[in-house]
């Protein structure tokens, strides 16, 4: 049996160090979202060491990318703190989301997508029409289309073709209420609910169809546009918050 070196053990090493960054890192999101680390609380580290058994270095780590994606703030005498964003932030991540996708729509018709790809994107909105055929949505339902839309929005940015921008556009909707989904389930129990989700439907297939048809100024106008359902969907929740129930909103403080 062929003896270990130092570098495979470092290599390792570093591995599993990586993979406890990142299981430490989705567990502080998970905390921060559902409210158990208050907004604007510093993050005791070495409480977390405690609460989630792990080490101090996956756990800085984690408070690191964190800091990174925008859900913490490094303060000034050192450590982080959970953030807080005003509506008009909310708005200003999902206005960059919009631009960043309309980008990746337009670099898509432009440069042109495999028919295996815009299959891939096709079928995926067969199954929302499935979706939407139904009178009135569930919550089992809803689950389904938010599946369902991260797919089609992450096969969007994978049509560009740029490895930059899907960094960007996955950066840009790290925050859960920025992301594609969003502010989806907000309208979850609302009696247009499932009207929105048909209008969302009608400008996914104009998009890839624009994609399809490669007219890259018409797909990055829709694209743009699309976005804008989530603007207002942010408009409907800061007009009663309290009553709505969608992780991180208590991170959404004022319309300041």
């Amino acid at each position: 049996m062929p003896a270990t070196s130092v570098h495979d053990q470092d290599h390792d090493s570093a591995e599993e160090g990586g993979s406890q960054a990142v299981k430490a890192q989705q567990r502080l999101r998970e905390l921060i979202l559902a409210g158990d680390l208050p907004a604007g609380s510093r993050i005791a580290e070495l409480a977390l060491v405690e609460r989630l058994g792990m080490s101090r270095t996956p756990i800085r780590a984690a408070l690191m990318r964190l800091g990174q994606e925008g859900l913490l703030e490094a303060l000034s005498g050192g450590g982080y703190a959970v953030r807080t964003f005003s509506e008009r932030e909310v708005a200003d991540a999902i206005e960059l989301r919009g631009t960043l996708e309309g980008l990746a729509a337009r670099l898509a018709a432009e440069r042109g997508v495999r028919p295996a790809v815009l299959r891939q994107a096709g079928e995926c909105l067969d199954q929302i029409d499935q979706l939407l055929r139904q009178a009135a949505l569930d919550d089992e339902s809803f689950s389904s289309y938010v599946r369902l839309n991260g797919r089609f929005h992450k096969l969007l940015a994978e049509m560009a073709d740029s490895a930059v921008l899907a960094r960007e556009i996955d950066r840009a909707s790290r925050l859960p209420f920025a992301s594609a989904s969003g502010f989806v389930g907000v309208q979850a129990h609302s009696p247009d609910a499932r009207d929105m989700l048909v209008v969302a439907q009608h400008q996914h297939r104009q998009v890839l169809d624009a994609i399809a048809q490669r007219e890259a100024g018409r797909a990055e106008a829709l694209m743009r546009e699309h976005s804008r359902l989530a603007r207002h969907n942010l408009g409907l929740v800061m007009q009663n918050p309290q009553q709505v129930d969608m992780p991180g909103m208590q991170l959404i403080r004022n319309k300041a």
